[in-house]
């Protein structure tokens, strides 16, 4: 590789240009719910026929970083997840902003989406071989528990009311089969609706119980944080102490997950979360307005922007939706994954993956300047805001599939997500229902195939048994606490 040749690529007008204006492009798609970053990265795919392959790509690549950290400023301030990844982020983001902290939350998210994206794009320079190559070791026994793993956390935001919440658990699994069996082909619960037949559209799904929910909620209320907001005690607001933990563990976290073929940074981004608050010393206060959790969901869901891109690159595999829309740019310019493009077409693919480092540099400058401005959105008035969010919130509905029954499902999981808050129930754990669902059912089902009907090959390989190992670590503690309360109030 001539270093000289990748970084006159990379470093022209054009390129620079499209690396900001892709990156800013991405954070307002990403801030927008149901624009999603698979969305406007295929959408860009015909822009790119009149452009260099670098620059096209350098595009794409900028709305994919851009929109990964774009998701959470909604999340914080509005409790409206702009990507589906951003869920996670609100269960600790939003209270904040109600305690008038919006800003601070605003700058942990910035500087833990900037770390993880950093160093997934430093793994994808350096290591992308052997971690591709990793990968590929898992089946779909690993990748059940793989999902598993994610489902314990259910049990870990259900601590107050471990009942309640394997209910909203289980709400969620039975709402994720829905649709049409991926193993047999056979329809289950669709009631003879054909728009059910795919299954139920997560996106307008999340919009309604996390959007329009909070949007019901706040009209018994003048706005979301009622005192003002100074900007200059934002501005010398210092980061909490001990975020570096929370960081890494995201950033580790989402890396691992973004490279296995077909997960995705909502995964990452939940399990980041999940470890966060086992590890933590101020378990309680999850949930309630953590930053911790914030850093640890926000470095989850950045981290898989480089991981998702190692098996793209190397083996042609996209490790989420949004590298499979890559994948499209790359092959319409003839650029075929694997060793050529990192030999013959060398200049390109290294000065791609550079410019991911500068997208991380756009939006972190983005999030350090305007957090401040952002989280006086806060002082809106309910009357002006609650429109506002819920006219997004449609068009982010219908603009997923085009579908006016996409809007439907928006306001009956909005009545349901408005129903389970007031009794009780966690609809984050009805979220990573659906969520993770699909993915277990899959792999569950194809892992027996497989071994003929053994329950043994969950236990066979090396992987699994660690898997196994790292769900009873994410499983004990929670339990522990629970029987511990439970021996106290007695």
């Amino acid at each position: 590789m001539d270093i000289m040749l990748v970084l006159s690529t990379l470093f022209t007008g054009k390129n620079m240009l499209a690396v900001v204006m892709g990156t800013l492009s991405g954070i307002i798609v990403g801030g927008i719910p149901g624009l999603t970053a698979t969305m406007a990265v295929a959408l860009l795919i015909p822009v790119t026929f009149s452009l260099s392959p670098i620059t096209g790509l350098i595009l794409m690549g900028g709305v994919y970083c851009g929109a990964m950290y774009g998701g959470s400023i909604p999340a914080i301030l509005l409790h409206t997840p702009g990507t589906p990844a951003a869920a996670a982020t609100a269960l600790d983001g939003y209270p904040l902003s109600r305690q008038g902290h919006g800003g601070l939350a605003l700058r942990v998210s910035v500087v833990a989406s900037f770390v993880g994206g950093t160093f997934s794009a430093l793994l994808l320079l350096i290591v992308a071989q052997p971690l591709a190559e990793i990968s590929l070791k898992f089946g779909p026994a690993e990748y059940f528990l793989l999902a598993l793993m994610g489902l314990a956390g259910i049990v870990s935001l259900s601590e107050d009311n471990l009942i309640k919440g394997l209910i909203s658990g289980f709400l969620g699994l039975g709402l994720a089969v829905v649709g049409t069996d991926v193993i047999s082909g056979q329809l289950r619960y669709t009631m003879g609706v054909k728009d059910l037949y795919d299954g139920i559209s997560f996106m307008p799904a999340l919009i309604g119980m996390f959007s329009i929910t909070q949007m019901l909620e706040l009209t018994g209320y003048d706005r979301i944080v009622k005192e003002g907001i100074d900007i200059t005690s934002i501005k010398r607001e210092k980061m909490p102490p001990g975020m570096g933990k929370f960081i890494s563990v995201g950033t580790l976290t989402g890396t691992m997950v973004g490279v296995l073929p077909g997960e995705g940074a909502t995964i990452a981004a939940f399990v980041s979360y999940n470890i966060a608050k086992q590890i933590s010393d101020r378990k309680e206060d999850f949930g309630k307005g953590n930053p911790q959790g914030i850093a640890a969901a926000e470095a989850g869901n950045n981290g898989c922007v480089g991981g998702s891109l190692i098996p793209l690159l190397t083996l042609g595999i996209p490790g989420n939706s949004v590298a499979a829309a890559l994948l499209g740019g790359l092959l319409i310019h003839g650029l075929i994954p694997g060793p050529d493009l990192f030999t013959q077409h060398a200049h390109i693919t290294y000065g791609f993956i550079l410019s991911l480092f500068l997208a991380n540099i756009v939006f972190w400058i983005v999030g350090m300047l305007f957090a401040p401005y952002f989280s006086r959105i806060s002082l809106t008035p309910s009357a002006i805001l609650i429109p506002a969010v819920s006219t997004f919130a449609i068009v982010g509905a219908y603009a997923m599939n085009n579908s006016i029954f996409d809007i439907w499902v928006m306001l009956i999981f909005a009545l349901l997500g408005l129903l389970l808050s007031k009794t009780g129930f966690s609809t984050s754990a009805v979220v990573l229902g659906m969520i993770l669902g699909p993915i277990a059912e899959k792999g569950f089902a194809q892992a027996l195939i497989i071994s003929g009907g053994s329950i043994m090959i969950f236990f066979q390989s090396s992987i699994a048994r660690i898997l196994w190992g790292l769900i009873a670590v994410l499983l004990i503690p929670p339990v522990i606490n629970i029987v511990r309360r439970k021996l106290k109030n007695k």
